[in-house]
């Protein structure tokens, strides 16, 4: 029963579910389908499918992720970077518009969904940490800028293409002869009302004396009033007769089963993007799983997100939709409107399907430039350039790991982005690791405490040096600690033994290994002994199985304190000050 409620969530918390539990998720569920409605139109024109993908990527996944997510108040659906990334990948497969191109996006949804529940059965979420934090900050940075220049073509009512900057904004200025003025009009207008709305209202609604929920509420409503509003606008002036854009027929129904196609050349050419969608869609959707866990004290299980994610993404593909996620926006408004359970993302889905079936009617005369204007605000709060500054200031290879992530994103596109931050991640680790800290430490007087020579007043022997390493010991840096004690110890120094201070090391591969050894019969040929001292337990498990214990030209100390006592010959010891 254990193994079924792992991998079935929802036998866990449905045991403790009440009316009181009901109440705040269905309360929660009516905020979040609110904002989501027009979320979801906008999303998926920024896919390059039509708006009722959006509304349909978010019933069945919704559901899906209730039953196998272990987050309470994640909101999965469409979400602005992931369907840039949608709209990269299927574009080169496909032409927008064409049947071939929904099937890409289902068939991507698909590959997506079995990946995500692949690496959680076999638990393999660890994967996803090589990617950085701050190369995520950069990728995500920069994919805000792309989405809200890629949305400025609505705004203008041009017809604009590219998937790079330099290509947007070409287009953009090889199109503005053909500047539907009624359309900027609306654009602008919506724009500049929803950063109002989002700044500005609530703190005019509570001055008047309205309570934080309702005037929450109505904040939350705020892109829907102007979907309601330029709609009526454009229908009531007939707008679209004079080059506005609009949404136009929008399909009334329950979602379709839709089946992906499974042509081994199109699966080819979709996979590695699949891969970049799926570890970018959950590196952000865990992060906020865990951040909001955090705030109850729940815990969400990172494997287990990872099959609700992929189940939801499977959901999307038989469902007429695309690749979904968890959201932040709408993630951080289902918590803040009080939802305890998953329950509450099933609810939400319920009232997309309500939407699906009677209101799709009503947005026939919905004009693109709101939905552009939506996305635009959304977007703009992913944009944050600090993180430039204060990677400089903090590490400058973290920094030019930004920087360049950034740079390729904007100049090159999304793939070689999100491909460029992972090859940047990795890179930036080997780095790191390869250049290992290797401290020479002595005695705190006093004490029997070691530390740095170079940074605190310590006693020292000059037949000794002790060297602690602080990285584990693997194939990128094996020679370094080879090189430096070769530099260290020469033909003539006064150095008797050498100690290694393992206390920091976890692991010794088996390049580490011959490199200890190379380092033994060096020292050995010179008449100086080499020691270990506060070797880890599995360390010296490994170190067992192999004859390196059996040649060492020394001994294994239990403590470095022990290892002091019988080499440093301390009545020559001296002390050693910065």
């Amino acid at each position: 029963m254990n193994s079924l409620r792992r991998y079935l969530p929802i036998l866990d918390w449905s045991r403790q579910y009440d009316w009181q539990t009901f109440s705040n998720d269905l309360i929660a569920a009516v905020i979040v389908t609110i904002m989501l409605i027009p979320q979801s139109l906008a999303y998926a024109l920024l896919a390059g499918l039509p708006p009722e993908a959006g509304i349909y990527a978010s019933i069945a996944p919704i559901i899906l992720y209730s039953i196998f997510g272990t987050s309470r108040a994640l909101a999965v659906g469409p979400v602005a970077v992931v369907s840039l990334l949608t709209a990269s990948a299927v574009g080169q497969v496909a032409e927008q518009g064409t049947a071939g191109y929904a099937f890409a996006a289902l068939s991507l949804a698909f590959l997506s969904g079995v990946f995500l529940v692949l690496l959680g059965v076999f638990r393999l979420g660890f994967l996803a940490n090589f990617l950085s934090h701050p190369v995520i900050a950069g990728f995500i940075t920069a994919s805000g800028i792309l989405i809200a220049t890629s949305q400025l073509k609505h705004i203008l009512g041009v017809a604009a293409d590219g998937h790079s900057l330099p290509k947007m904004l070409d287009s953009l200025f090889g199109h503005l002869d053909q500047v539907n003025w009624i359309t900027l009009v609306i654009g602008v207008a919506a724009t500049v009302f929803l950063f109002w709305v989002r700044k500005g209202l609530k703190p005019l609604l509570r001055r008047v004396g309205m309570p934080a929920f309702p005037a929450d509420m109505l904040t939350k409503a705020g892109p829907v009033a102007a979907v309601v509003v330029t709609t009526l606008a454009v229908w009531a002036l007939g707008l679209a007769e004079r080059g506005v854009a609009i949404v136009g027929e929008v399909p009334q129904g329950l979602p379709p089963f839709t089946m992906p196609s499974f042509a081994p050349d199109l699966l080819g050419a979709l996979l590695v993007p699949a891969i970049l969608i799926s570890i970018i869609g959950f590196v952000e959707s865990i992060s906020v799983a865990q951040t909001l866990a955090a705030r109850k004290r729940q815990r969400v299980h990172p494997d287990q997100e990872l099959i609700g994610l992929g189940a939801a993404n499977v959901g999307a593909a038989f469902t007429g939709g695309y690749p979904v996620t968890g959201g932040f926006a709408r993630s951080v408004v289902n918590f803040d409107a009080g939802a305890e359970t998953p329950a509450a993302g099933a609810f939400t889905a319920l009232g997309l399907l309500f939407a699906s079936v009677f209101l799709t009617p009503f947005v026939h005369f919905l004009p693109k430039a709101t939905l552009a204007a939506t996305i635009i605000v959304a977007v703009l709060s992913l944009v944050d350039l600090s993180i430039l500054k204060k990677t400089w200031g903090y590490s400058k290879a973290d920094f030019a790991a930004v920087a360049t992530t950034i740079v390729l994103t904007l100049l090159v596109g999304v793939e070689v982005g999100v491909a460029s931050g992972v090859a940047i991640s990795v890179l930036l680790h080997l780095y790191k690791t390869s250049r290992p800290h290797v401290a020479e430490v002595g005695l705190v007087p006093g004490t029997h405490h070691f530390r740095n020579i170079l940074r605190h007043d310590v006693l020292t022997a000059p037949t000794l040096l002790t060297l602690r390493v602080d990285e584990s010991l693997y194939f990128v840096n094996a020679r370094f600690l080879e090189d430096l004690i070769q530099e260290r110890v020469t033909e003539g120094c006064a150095i008797e033994n050498v100690v290694l201070m393992f206390s920091a090391v976890n692991e010794v591969d088996y390049s580490a290994l011959e490199s200890l050894e190379a380092i033994n019969y060096r020292l050995r040929d010179m008449g100086v002994g080499l020691h270990l001292s506060e070797v880890k337990g599995p360390v010296m498990d490994r170190l067992k199985t192999s004859h390196f214990l059996d040649e060492l030209n020394g001994k294994v100390f239990l403590s470095q304190y022990d290892a002091w006592e019988a080499l440093s010959g301390a009545k020559h010891a001296s002390r050693a000050v910065e």
